[in-house]
């Protein structure tokens, strides 16, 4: 028998590429089963079998518990203290004790029962090997032969006994796949699940994309094109920003390839999705009238505030800049990063003329002067009554129609105005009053508390539920003693725990 055991041991560890630890350890388990079938499921069994000449021993065995516990619930495999010495002088609690018993041999072991154990532990291990290679490599393009195809996705064979599995929301919509098609996907995530697929993946992501043209266009490989960015709406359309770092080089057209080559593998692979190629510039305007193609743009306003464009195109051209569905604006707008609002050029007109009016009746009410003097600021550029009270006096001087005292005489009523709109708004804080319970916080000070009070956090409950940085957005402090002063506030919640 023992001869036999080094066989089998040897024989699927060569097939399956296992350790041949685990083919013992997957042997002692179907001993261990056939034994206690043979005496009655309800004993403990441990087989050790000596990894160099395959013989075998058993035993059983009993957990060991305190003398005074109350947890025994198996008679036949667990023993208090003052039984278990007497099997083992040396037994502890949370131990095993256990006596030799008599071993079944390996040839009488039901063939069905010794192959479910052994093939078990087999998977088991393969399994652990393929997390062990594929984790850290989230976000790798792998290749692979289709397996199966089901209403929950795809699964693809990676080889070396590796499956990966793209959920049918990751797969190209509409795209046809049939098993032992080749098909490429990005791994996404590594699960260590016991059953159930552990590679995840994905087809539909940006970097997909991205990583689909660093395939299909050398340059990108070589450093001499960085791509930047994408976005994309899955099978239907897509953008990708490219720029070259070798002025000889032209960055969409390589991406592009000869006669489209390149470009057309990659929409080939997608289930012909179409890809514009955008070039990339540092100015973002500029960048995001590139992105707007083949929609030609007008004009173009930014607000940094906002972080928001508005462009403006022709009317006849104003659905090719919308898209189908919003689709060309909306991915222009993932692709820079910016809220694009896209209107006609009448639109944008009419529309910064209605802003230029009401910044022009601000300054005039604010400043207590004419129509005149506030299209002036307007044209110059001025948008807010902090830059007229605050910029260089030199900037307002270069303006043509304004001497040094007009200058003068500007920024100080801009001064007043922000200045009045500053004892208003302490006017307000003041009308909120604190709750004494956050006013009789242990380090609170009574400003704070009212500026707090002003923001809306009247009482200690509403400074309780705040975040750190909530609380440094309301309030620049230390970012420690933020965090006591929340902690502070939150403490009834720990004595109203512990007291329950």
């Amino acid at each position: 028998m023992s001869k036999e055991i080094l066989l089998v041991v040897d024989a699927v560890s060569n097939e399956k590429g296992v350790e041949k630890d685990i083919i013992f350890e997957a042997i002692e388990a179907a001993l261990a089963t056939a034994t206690r079938r043979k005496h009655g499921d309800d004993i403990d069994v441990r087989v050790a079998i000596d990894r160099e000449e395959g013989t075998y021993e058993t035993f059983q065995r009993w957990l060991v518990f305190e003398d005074e516990s109350t947890e025994l619930e198996f008679p036949d495999r667990e023993l208090r203290m003052i039984d278990a010495v007497d099997v083992d002088p040396a037994a502890e609690p949370g131990g095993y004790v256990e006596v030799p018993m008599d071993s079944v041999e390996f040839g009488r072991i039901a063939a069905q029962t010794a192959k479910q154990v052994i093939v078990q532990k087999v998977r088991e291990a393969e399994r652990e090997q393929v997390v062990e290679e594929f984790t850290g490599r989230e976000g790798e393009m792998l290749s692979g032969l289709v397996k199966r195809v089901d209403r929950n996705g795809v699964f693809i064979d990676l080889g070396g006994n590796a499956e990966g599995f793209v959920p049918r929301e990751h797969m190209v919509p509409r795209e046809p796949v049939r098993p032992q098609d080749r098909i490429k996907a990005l791994l996404t995530e590594v699960r260590p699940e016991p059953r159930g697929p552990q590679l995840f993946m994905t087809r539909t992501s940006p970097q997909f994309l991205i990583e689909l043209f660093k395939i299909e266009v050398p340059e990108v490989g070589q450093g001499l094109i960085d791509i930047l960015g994408a976005a994309r709406d899955p099978g239907l359309r897509a953008k990708i920003a490219v720029r070259s770092n070798d002025s000889r080089i032209d960055a969409v057209g390589a991406c592009v390839g000869m006669r489209g080559s390149r470009v057309q593998a990659v929409s080939n692979e997608l289930a012909g999705e179409r890809v514009d190629i955008i070039l990339w510039d540092e100015n973002t305007a500029q960048f995001v009238i590139n992105a707007m193609s083949p929609a030609e743009v007008v004009s173009i306003v930014v607000d940094e505030d906002a972080h928001s464009m508005d462009i403006a195109v022709e009317e006849e051209k104003l659905s090719q800049a919308i898209g189908r569905g919003g689709q060309n604006i909306r991915l222009a707008s993932e692709l820079s990063g910016w809220e694009l609002n896209v209107m006609t050029a009448a639109d944008a007109e009419q529309k910064s003329e209605s802003e230029t009016r009401e910044l022009i009746e601000l300054f005039s009410k604010q400043l207590d002067v004419d129509e005149e003097v506030s299209l002036i600021l307007v044209q110059e550029g001025f948008s807010t009554m902090e830059e007229v009270a605050y910029v260089p006096a030199s900037e307002l001087i270069e303006i043509e129609e304004f001497d040094e005292d007009i200058v003068t005489e500007l920024r100080n009523r801009a001064r007043d105005v922000l200045l009045t709109q500053a004892i208003v708004q302490e006017e307000k804080i003041d009308e909120t009053e604190p709750a004494e319970d956050l006013l009789s916080l242990e380090g609170m000070d009574k400003g704070l508390a009212y500026v707090l009070a002003s923001k809306g956090v009247v009482t200690r409950e509403d400074l309780a539920e705040l975040a750190t940085d909530d609380l440094l957005e309301i309030q620049e402090m230390d970012r420690e003693l933020a965090g006591v002063l929340i902690m502070k506030a939150r403490a009834h919640w720990f004595e109203a725990e512990q007291q329950a």
